[in-house]
């Protein structure tokens, strides 16, 4: 199965549970193109409608595919070639389709899910057995909008590394997305 990824920075909501579009940042891009690569994830989609933000993700790209990026450091153009921008997540799955000839499956998770979500450990093997594609939305700023989580196939729950008694939850979109996908695609020694 070919995974894709999603950063989304529209639609998704404000600490006032209103939707509203979320600035990209240079980081996000360099490092979740950096752990896609690592991971084998087949795509990885930066999801804004704003103009002037797709340019610029566009350009940061095309430095590390096209540009000066290329021969500094093979490695992180290696990861760059993953990486794409599109105004909605409607365009990511257009995408995926035509790449694969199918819809994927797609996956959604929040640092709030707790409700109606698929373990990691059934997810994973789902992930193992299913011949299509997969793509997981990272929602950013307060997550992803109701639209996307209630009509998502799979809800993953939030990170809780600390245990239940542990209420601070507030990793950056970055860990999160490194985090689950070592639990879902990383690979599991059996003896040291």
């Amino acid at each position: 199965m070919d995974v894709y990824i999603a950063l989304v920075h529209f639609p998704v909501r404000n600490k006032h549970g209103e939707e509203v579009a979320t600035a990209v940042t240079n980081l996000d891009i360099h490092d979740l193109a950096r752990t896609a690569r690592t991971y084998g994830v087949a795509g990885y989609s930066i999801v804004t409608p704003v103009s002037h933000q797709q340019a610029l993700v566009e350009r940061i790209v095309k430095h590390w595919v096209e540009g000066e990026g290329i021969t500094y450091n093979p490695l992180r153009s290696e990861a760059f070639k993953r990486v794409d921008v599109q105004p909605d997540v409607e365009s990511v799955i257009e995408s995926i389709e035509k790449r694969t000839g199918e819809r994927p499956l797609t996956i959604v998770t929040g640092a709030q899910l707790q409700e109606n979500c698929i373990g990691y450990e059934a997810l994973r093997n789902r992930v193992k057995t299913h011949d299509g594609a997969c793509l997981i939305l990272f929602g950013t700023g307060w997550g992803l909008s109701d639209k996307w989580i209630e009509g998502c196939d799979y809800r993953l729950p939030g990170i809780n590394a600390a245990g239940p008694e542990n209420k601070y939850n507030h990793l950056s979109v970055r860990a999160a997305v490194a985090i689950i996908l070592d639990r879902l695609l990383g690979q599991r020694d059996l003896e040291s």
